[in-house]
């Protein structure tokens, strides 16, 4: 049955990544992907959320492992810095990972911290 949530979670977070990247990076003329930034932020703030919530391993398999894994995308973060490197961009290469780390963190953190106050 877990294996049954979680492909349900990827099934919803999967097509929604690439619809909110591509929403985002269309309203942005910049070769910083801003598209991969915005949707792994969101899900890390609602990883953290859900980490602090006392969800059982239904919930965390549904929409921790499944929706937050598939709407996440570490692959491409490396991909995306690598391409920018390759394109001569090592700043913007630089920012995407550091601001992807920092704020992938801050938003976890910050879901976490949410979600404790709410319990």
């Amino acid at each position: 049955m877990t294996v049954v949530l979680i492909v349900l979670g990827a099934a919803v977070g999967a097509p929604l990544r690439y619809l909110a990247d591509r929403a985002v990076q269309a309203r942005h003329d910049t070769v910083f992907p801003w598209g991969t930034l915005t949707v792994n932020v969101a899900g890390s703030a609602l990883l953290g959320f859900l980490a602090g919530l006392p969800a059982g391993d239904g919930v965390m398999a549904l929409l921790g492992t499944g929706f937050c894994g598939a709407l996440t995308t570490y692959s491409t973060l490396g991909y995306e810095t690598v391409r920018l490197v390759e394109e001569g961009a090592r700043f913007h290469a630089v920012a995407n990972a550091a601001a992807s780390v920092v704020a992938g963190l801050g938003a976890a953190s910050c879901g976490l911290a949410l979600a404790q106050t709410m319990t």
